[in-house]
């Protein structure tokens, strides 16, 4: 068998900051709620209900806010979102492997498949709504072996699972912050992941 490989989505796989920023504006002007698109398209990661928290959104007011997020992003998000350099290939060079790929993201399922859709990025399973460490229930049940991301939560999330932790500096933690987390690499880009990957796993093709 091949080596199965974890994949973060949004910063990891995806650039989705316009769209994710877009969306977050509407809901604001939508609910009259006090909503930063830009603070929250720079800091992706969190779960949608703790961000929404942390802009003070009123506890009852939380799942219908999350409702019409969802309901939005199909047309908000998706058409303006655009994959990061070196995604497909980091992708692709798992299978030539004879490996599997796995999304696992804290985004809800349905709009990270229209993402993987949209782009046509070589994906095998998409799993959503797990964040952080909850990203290990996912890891460990397709056997990942590595987890990539760009958060401290993905790193959190393949220790939990066993996995090598490769991180990737486009999302909102530096190089610095994800080597001290116990990332085992730090890419500035997934163009640097198929070298990598070759080397490590030289000799575990399928």
């Amino acid at each position: 068998m091949g080596v199965t490989v974890g994949f973060d989505l949004d910063m990891t796989l995806i650039d989705s900051r316009p769209g994710m920023a877009a969306a977050m504006n509407a809901l604001g002007t939508e609910s009259g709620l006090p909503l930063d698109g830009e603070r929250f398209a720079a800091n992706l990661g969190p779960p949608l209900d703790d961000i929404l928290r942390g802009f003070e959104a009123p506890e009852e007011r939380i799942p219908w806010l999350i409702d019409r997020f969802r309901a939005l992003y199909p047309e908000v998000v998706v058409p303006v979102t655009v994959a990061l350099p070196g995604a497909a290939e980091a992708l692709r060079v798992v299978h030539q492997a004879g490996g599997n790929t796995v999304v696992v993201t804290g985004k809800y399922a349905p709009n990270a498949q229209l993402h993987v859709d949209a782009l046509g990025l070589e994906v095998d399973e998409v799993v959503g709504e797990l964040w952080s460490t909850r990203k290990a229930e996912a890891l460990l049940a397709h056997g990942a072996q590595v987890y990539v991301g760009d958060h401290l939560g993905d790193v959190r999330g393949a220790h939990a699972a066993g996995a090598v932790a490769v991180s990737v500096a486009t999302g909102p933690c530096t190089r610095e912050e994800l080597a001290a987390e116990g990332a085992e690499v730090v890419f500035d880009s997934l163009t640097e992941f198929p070298e990598w990957f070759a080397n490590r796993f030289a000799g575990q093709a399928a």
